[in-house]
């Protein structure tokens, strides 16, 4: 791994730091992140410093894919921390750019993905503007650094797919990796937003992923038939493990489309709000349903 400054702010200054890497003949790995970052971001650091001889982490809360304007307020900000724990997981290099400059003034451009990819589940729960805000921001951030990888969490799967789609539609020169979900003992999917989680909602976050593990088991025994009962199922569940759900759907983890017939490989995904804060969480069907997840040992629901 390069020494390099452990931050920079400037493009200008990100992109010596860049030249200086490839002179020595170096890849060049990125981590975009929006900061707060956790255990799961650590893997996807550690991952890339594995495999290249730069690992770039961008910390940058993108206000372009929020429709909310409260939710980018409330949105963890820790940049110091965020700096330590990525140096300490092998980032060679931060990236913590201002808004100014990601999106100088007289910024015009968008880039957007069409389809049912992006206008389904996330994309119909957030608008259209959220995958637009995503897609613009890192078609910046892969010009700014030029990554010959890029690493992404799987927890956020529809994004992953959206990013695979951009980048291979604009034939972009990187490849994109995924890295599994990092969960905690309990099966919640760690994620940014989880600081906002109030002790009494710790309980009810668990009902994303006993959902996931009850469609599951539901699919791999033949007791859901169909997109239309696995949603059903995972919506009540949702509701009974006190959280509020927004949706549960059963897809194609490629197209993203509903699987008429869901199987092992079908990719379970649901989004629910715990008090204030909204998560999102993801499984395929045979996973789910080995995870154990609000089951006991001998396999009754808890």
């Amino acid at each position: 791994m390069i020494a390099a400054e452990p931050a920079v702010r400037a493009s200008a200054a990100l992109r010596d730091e860049l030249a200086a890497a490839r002179r020595r003949g170096l890849t060049v790995g990125l981590v975009p992140t929006m900061g707060a970052l956790h255990a799961g971001h650590e893997r996807l650091i550690e991952r890339s410093a594995a495999e290249n001889g730069l690992t770039v982490v961008s910390i940058f809360v993108n206000p372009t894919q929020f429709g909310d304007p409260g939710d980018l307020d409330a949105y963890p900000r820790c940049e110091e921390r965020d700096i330590a724990v990525a140096t300490a997981a092998g980032a060679g290099l931060c990236f913590v750019p201002d808004v100014s400059d990601i999106y100088p003034s007289g910024h015009s451009t968008r880039v957007c993905v069409r389809g049912p990819l992006t206008e389904t589940l996330e994309g119909r729960q957030r608008g259209p503007s959220h995958f637009d805000g995503v897609c613009t921001v890192l078609s910046i951030l892969f010009a700014l650094t030029g990554p010959d990888v890029a690493y992404f969490g799987a927890k956020d799967a529809q994004q992953l797919q959206v990013v695979r789609r951009m980048v291979g539609d604009l034939s972009l020169p990187l490849r994109i990796e995924s890295v599994e979900t990092v969960r905690d003992a309990e099966g919640l999917a760690l994620s940014s937003r989880n600081e906002r989680l109030a002790p009494a909602d710790r309980q009810a976050s668990l009902s994303l992923s006993r959902a996931l593990a009850k469609a599951g088991r539901a699919i791999l025994a033949g007791d859901a038939g169909d997109a239309r009962e696995v949603s059903k199922l995972g919506m009540q569940a949702l509701h009974e493990g006190g959280s509020e759900p927004e949706y549960f759907a059963a897809v194609d983890p490629e197209s993203f489309e509903q699987e008429t017939v869901p199987g092992p490989k079908t990719l379970l995904l649901c989004a629910a709000r715990v008090g204030d804060v909204r998560l999102i969480d993801n499984m395929t069907a045979s996973f789910a349903a080995e995870t154990g997840y609000g089951f006991d040992r001998d396999r009754e629901e808890i």
